[in-house]
């Protein structure tokens, strides 16, 4: 959670409006610390909550009620106060729709993502929402990666299947859009994924749900070989204008974020 820039670019997007808020990012240490969190909240004053990894589904109990994606996906990425009643919602994969469709249409595309632990639940029910054909989940833990295909075929209709993580991927044939929902190439470490590129299709887009840094090893091979690609500062930036949005009932402009967010990746002066 440190490398996320989300608390920088929220911060200076609230000063833009001259709103009086901040962003705080907080480590829980446990299910019990977690409770006491959330029912601080009303009292304290917030007027919302973003959830990450890995409580996104274990905040579901402690909430007053949640909206129809998180039904659908079983999992909750931020949280409303409404009337005094906190709601769970859940945007991760609507950001991740956004920004892929600025590159390339959903439609019809036969998706391969590697891991499927926190986001992921949500990106891969939106993307087969959203038109995908096909989806197939590459993981290390079986269990996780048959679960969440069984949540997107549930929720979707759509096909979706797993396939284990054992050593370098090979893609499987037909692949038209990869995505890497996992936390190699972050920042510090910024490691490589191991792929075997060769069994990509030329076309195939790679996207990396990565916030920082904006181009990874991963991304930064994929150019290099040629291949269109989507980065994760991008669908950070879509899902957290949803969110400013609800919390603050002001619609945001995409170019305040844009240039928060490279603030806070220094990739241009501040001010």
């Amino acid at each position: 959670m440190a490398e996320n820039p989300i608390d920088l670019m929220f911060d200076a997007v609230y000063a833009h409006y001259g709103l009086p808020w901040q962003f705080w990012k907080n480590d829980i240490a446990n299910t019990d610390d977690l409770a006491l969190a959330v029912k601080a909240l009303r009292p304290l004053g917030y007027k919302g909550m973003a959830i990450t990894v890995p409580w996104k589904v274990v905040v579901m109990p402690l909430l007053d009620g949640v909206d129809g994606d998180v039904e659908a996906i079983g999992a909750a990425n931020y949280m409303t106060i409404e009337n005094g009643r906190l709601i769970g919602h859940n945007n991760d994969g609507k950001g991740v729709v956004k920004a892929i469709e600025k590159v390339a249409p959903l439609k019809g595309q036969r998706v391969v993502m590697l891991g499927a632990g926190g986001a992921g639940r949500a990106m891969a029910v939106e993307l087969a929402w959203a038109g995908a054909a096909h989806l197939t989940l590459i993981t290390r833990r079986e269990e996780q990666g048959r679960e969440v295909a069984a949540t997107v075929t549930r929720a979707s209709g759509v096909p979706a299947d797993w396939q284990p993580w054992s050593g370098e991927v090979a893609v499987p044939a037909g692949t038209t859009l990869l995505m890497n929902a996992t936390h190699l190439g972050c920042a510090p470490e910024q490691e490589e994924v191991p792929l075997v590129w060769d069994t990509l299709d030329p076309a195939c887009v790679v996207v990396d749900v990565i916030t920082n840094p904006r181009i990874t090893p991963f991304l930064a091979t994929a150019r290099q070989r040629g291949f269109p690609v989507v980065d994760g500062v991008e669908m950070l930036v879509q899902l957290a204008m949803q969110i400013f949005e609800q919390w603050t009932g002001i619609t945001p402009e995409e170019a305040v974020f844009q240039r928060a967010v490279a603030e806070a990746l220094g990739e241009t002066p501040a001010g």
